[in-house]
């Protein structure tokens, strides 16, 4: 199909049909991430991730899959560890030099659109890779909002979505599932009961994290104990 395929598959640029076969094969990593859910709620937002933990003597404590970036302002990724750990600090950094110049905390829909702006530029260049995972970035502001962005860069605001493996599963489950102004807990128990369904493996308080951010208590991580409840 391609007279010299290798040409488009070594660096950062559109094949005949349009496709960029770097950002395909970014993509490509991302479905082999453990899955992620996100889903605004009343007056809250919540986020529960898997964390896929395949190895035996793994310590479940050491290994997070939901981050803090700003009092009222967290995210979690699927895909390469390493990308996403680092696009994690990237956006703390923003974050925090938002605050130190403006006195203020950065925008949900600002940050998002900053770390989207910082992938994008991976899809530019020749000899460098675009990131391998897509995020889920959620806070509150004025009201709560939940964005996707994927590894070609493209974000967008949802009430309800999924990244990872579980993907395009987890989506029809929410899609008839998700309702506007759910309780917190009712969302929570949604994102679990949608998380056990998909996940490669079985779902319990170790291997999964989960989150609330709400006007009231910002940014608040579950205790093992806490996710125990909703299983």
């Amino acid at each position: 199909m391609y007279p010299n395929i290798q040409a488009y598959d070594r660096g950062v640029m559109f094949s005949p049909d349009g496709r960029l076969f770097q950002v395909d094969y970014a993509r490509e990593a991302v479905r082999k991430g453990a899955t992620s859910i996100g889903l605004i709620a009343e007056e809250a937002v919540v986020l529960i991730a898997h964390k896929n933990i395949t190895e035996p003597l793994a310590i479940p404590a050491t290994v997070q899959k939901i981050f803090k970036i700003d009092a009222n302002i967290g995210t979690t990724y699927s895909g390469l560890v390493s990308d996403g750990l680092h696009l994690v600090n990237t956006m703390r950094q923003r974050s925090q030099s938002h605050r130190m110049v403006y006195d203020e905390t950065e925008s949900v829909e600002t940050i998002a659109r900053e770390v989207a702006e910082e992938m994008q530029i991976a899809t530019q260049y020749g000899g460098v890779r675009p990131y391998a995972i897509s995020l889920l970035v959620a806070g509150y502001d004025k009201i709560p909002k939940l964005f996707e962005i994927d590894a070609g860069a493209s974000f967008l605001g949802y009430k309800a979505d999924a990244i990872g493996s579980g993907k395009t599963a987890a989506q029809d489950i929410l899609t008839k599932d998700y309702k506007d102004n759910m309780k917190v807990d009712d969302a929570l128990h949604l994102g679990i009961t949608t998380l056990k369904k998909v996940a490669d493996q079985k779902i319990n308080a170790n291997n999964v994290d989960m989150s609330i951010i709400s006007k009231k208590d910002g940014f608040k991580l579950l205790t093992p104990d806490q996710i125990a409840g909703y299983l």
